[in-house]
């Protein structure tokens, strides 16, 4: 067993609210021991984090789906990690867990925190850490749950869907294909679109850094948009809001091109479209479908395993440098899914 005693955790705080994109004075890194698990709890050391758009969101004060990160509390993020200490029925030395461990080396756990933390024992036979970050993770339940439970794809269907080279797009994409719709994706630069289309099988990609988005879509959506994937917001929805199929289903999943306004926040100017065309626009949050996890995490990975599906991950190492790879998510600098490496045991693609 470890010796818990001649281990530092790294961690890092937030320090205060952001003001638009967050900034290096908005964080503080700390060094504290690591101590002991109490009765039923367990230690975690931190193999890889999730670098989600939702991490932004959590870090404002004000009533959402989830409580903000309070000022001085440890960032709040979901990861993969190996138990190096427990007395937890559940979990023993050695298993490789997953759950909301923190943006920090080691987490240390009552088992009542297990529990609010989600964490759960995860098999690496179904797919490596990475991807257990990805498609078998939080944004592969989101594209999962968001399109066949909102979106409610039939086989023909025209499914949009933006953000279509990030995590959970990737994984919209694809899942569509596979339930028989025909798909085109938003993605920002030419190298995006390529690999949507030429990897992921999208039917087309329309690159909206070239401009145009409406074009695009009247080009490759000439009957219409009957399932919209909204990752982004702003202008971009409003462009296939003016594009609907009679009775088109839009999902709301995120709005990153919002999440570092500092203005109020832009909503639909093309809303009417949902009455002319008798379509429906829903939120969703993943965290609504906890207890079907399961059933999506056997699907998605029987995809991976006959290879209908693929994943792709943008890796960052090091947890120093979380503040930096934070900001790829709103730059769209990131390829892919969004991995913070914190250890060295650490399996994935590129």
């Amino acid at each position: 067993m470890t010796d818990l005693s001649q281990l530092s955790n790294q961690q890092i705080r937030l320090a205060r609210r952001p003001v638009g994109t967050p900034t290096g004075d908005d964080w503080q890194q700390t060094t504290e021991p690591v101590q002991a698990p109490p009765a039923g709890g367990l230690v975690v050391k931190t193999l890889a984090l999730s670098l989600d758009p939702a991490m932004r969101g959590w870090m404002n004060e004000g009533k959402s789906y989830i409580a903000p990160v309070g000022i001085g509390e440890v960032m709040r993020a979901g990861g993969i990690g190996r138990v190096l200490a427990s007395s937890h029925p559940k979990f023993a030395v050695g298993d490789l867990v997953s759950g909301m461990l923190g943006v920090q080396a080691y987490a240390g756990l009552t088992a009542e925190q297990a529990g609010r933390a989600g964490l759960e024992k995860i098999d690496t036979r179904m797919g490596s850490v990475t991807q257990w970050l990805n498609v078998l993770g939080m944004p592969g339940m989101t594209a999962y749950f968001g399109l066949l439970d909102v979106g409610q794809p039939r086989p023909g269907d025209t499914v949009v869907v933006s953000g279509a080279a990030g995590a959970v797009g990737q994984t919209v994409g694809q899942l569509a294909r596979i339930k028989g719709c025909r798909v085109v994706g938003i993605a920002g630069g030419r190298a995006k679109c390529d690999w949507v289309v030429g990897e992921l099988g999208f039917d087309a990609c329309i690159d909206y850094k070239a401009g145009n988005v409406r074009a695009g879509l009247k080009e490759h959506c000439p009957k219409g948009v009957d399932i919209y994937f909204d990752n982004v917001g702003g202008d971009i929805l409003d462009e296939v809001l003016a594009r609907l199929a009679m009775h088109a289903r839009i999902v709301i999943c995120g709005a990153i091109s919002q999440y570092n306004n500092t203005a109020p926040v832009q909503g639909p100017r093309n809303y009417l479209s949902l009455l002319v065309h008798r379509a429906r626009m829903q939120g969703m949050v993943v965290f609504d479908y906890a207890e079907r996890f399961p059933q999506a995490v056997a699907e998605l990975a029987g995809y991976l395993k006959d290879g209908r599906m693929k994943s792709r991950e943008d890796v960052v190492r090091g947890l120093e440098n979380f503040p930096e790879a934070l900001n790829r998510l709103f730059t769209g600098e990131n390829f892919g899914k969004l991995v913070l490496q914190v250890a060295d045991e650490v399996t994935g693609s590129r």
